[in-house]
C-alpha cells in the first residue's frame, strides 16, 4: 500500500514539474496551442477557448464547453454553456443557465442552482442568488447565507462586502469584522486596505482602525514601504504614516516593481527610484512597468523594449506588444503576432492572429 501511495504521489509531483508550458493562439478562426518551439501541441480546431491553468483548458466547440488535457484530448466532453478554470479539485460550470460545480470526471458535485459561482479558495467560494453574495463549502452549503450585494474575494482572511450601498469586511464565518462605513473598499494587502469615505482615500488596518485617514484624491496599495497617491491632481508617494517621501509632482504614477516605477509628467513618461530620482529621464509616449528586467515603451506609434538604464535592447518596431515573461515577449507586427526573446530575435514566426503567454 505504501508504495502505491508513493508511486501516485511521485506521479502526480512529475506531472506538476513537468508539465509543458504551452501558449493559447489563434490562426483564422480557430483556436490552438503551441509549445515554446511554435509547433503545434495541439491543432487550431475549437471556436473558443483559454489558457491552461492546473494541467488542464476551458475549450468550446460549437456552442458548448468542455476542458482539455495538454495532449488535446477531453477529460471532460463538451456539455456546458460557460465554464471556469478548476480551483481546489472543483470548476464552476453553467448549465441551463444556472451555476454549479463538477469534478475533474465532469460530475456535478454541486448541482446548478446559482445565478453566478466563483472559484474555491480556502475551501469556500463566493455564489450569487438572486440579488445577493453568500459562500459555500464543497458539498454546497451555505457557510454564510446570501446577504451581501457584492462579495469580494477573502484576502488576509477578510472580504470586502457591501451592503445597502456601504462597504466594510467580513470573516469567512460572514461575520462583520469591520462594519459597513465606507463609500469605496479594496482588498487587503500586506495587512492595510484602502478606503473611501465621502471623497478621500485613506487606510484602515484589519480591526478597521485607520492607519491614514482619508485626505487623498486616489491611492495605491503599498510596495516596499511606499504607495502612489494623488493629491491637488498630482501624483506621489507616502509612507505608512501618511507622509510625503516623494512630494506631489507627476501627472500619473504607478506602483514600484522591481525597484523603479514609471511616472508621467506632462505627456511624457519615465522612471524613478525610491527616492524620487529619475533613473530614466520622461521621454516615452507611453510605458509599462518592469517584467523580467526589461519595460515596454512606445515612442510615437512604434513599441520597443529598454533596460533599467534607459537602453534600448530591442528597438521600437511593433506596432502592439507585451511584457516579457519567463524570457519571452508577444509582438505584433503586420497584422500577426509572435514572440522573441530579450534580444529582439523573433522565436516563434508572425503568423497568429491572437495569441497569449506561455502557461502550464
Amino acid at each position: 500500500m505504501k508504495k502505491i501511495v508513493f508511486s501516485i504521489f511521485l506521479t502526480g509531483i512529475c506531472i506538476s514539474m513537468f508539465a509543458q508550458d504551452l501558449a493559447l493562439v489563434r490562426l483564422g478562426k480557430d483556436w490552438g496551442y503551441i509549445d515554446k518551439k511554435g509547433t503545434y501541441i495541439i491543432n487550431p480546431q475549437f471556436a473558443n477557448a483559454k489558457a491552461f491553468s492546473n494541467g488542464n483548458a476551458c475549450t468550446r466547440s460549437g456552442g458548448d464547453w468542455g476542458y482539455i488535457n495538454p495532449k488535446g484530448t477531453y477529460i471532460i466532453n463538451p456539455q456546458f454553456e460557460y465554464v471556469e478554470n478548476f480551483s481546489e479539485e472543483l470548476a464552476a460550470v453553467r448549465k441551463f443557465r444556472q451555476w454549479g460545480y463538477v469534478d475533474k470526471k465532469g460530475a456535478f458535485i454541486i448541482n446548478p442552482q446559482f445565478d453566478e459561482a466563483l472559484g474555491f479558495s480556502d475551501g469556500v467560494a463566493r455564489v450569487r442568488k438572486g440579488e445577493q453574495w453568500g459562500l459555500i463549502d464543497k458539498k454546497g452549503l451555505f457557510v454564510v447565507n446570501p446577504q451581501f450585494d457584492e462579495l469580494g474575494e477573502f484576502c488576509d482572511g477578510l472580504a470586502k462586502a457591501c451592503k445597502a450601498r456601504k462597504w466594510g469586511y467580513v470573516n469567512k464565518s460572514g461575520t462583520w469584522v469591520i462594519n459597513p462605513q465606507f463609500d469605496e473598499a479594496e482588498n487587503f494587502d500586506n495587512g492595510l486596505a484602502r478606503i473611501k469615505k465621502a471623497f478621500s482615500w485613506g487606510y484602515v488596518d484589519k480591526t478597521g482602525t485607520y492607519i491614514i485617514n482619508p485626505q487623498f484624491e486616489l491611492v495605491g496599495n503599498f510596495v516596499n514601504g511606499l504607495a502612489r497617491a494623488r493629491k491637488q491632481k498630482e501624483w506621489g508617494y507616502i509612507d505608512k504614516k501618511g507622509s510625503w517621501v516623494i512630494n506631489p509632482q507627476f501627472n500619473d504614477a504607478y506602483d514600484f516593481t522591481e525597484g523603479l516605477a514609471r511616472v508621467r509628467k506632462g505627456t511624457q513618461w519615465g522612471f524613478i527610484d525610491v527616492s524620487g530620482t529619475y533613473t530614466i529621464n520622461p521621454q516615452f509616449d507611453k510605458a509599462e512597468d518592469f517584467s523580467n528586467g526589461l519595460a515596454l515603451v512606445r515612442k510615437g506609434m512604434l513599441w520597443g523594449y529598454i533596460d533599467n538604464k534607459g537602453t534600448y535592447l530591442v528597438n521600437p518596431q511593433y506596432e502592439d506588444a507585451k511584457s516579457f515573461k519567463d524570457g519571452m515577449a508577444l509582438v505584433y507586427k503586420e497584422r500577426k503576432w509572435g514572440y522573441i526573446d530579450k534580444k529582439g530575435s523573433v522565436i516563434i514566426n508572425f503568423q497568429f492572429s491572437e495569441a497569449e503567454n506561455f502557461s502550464k
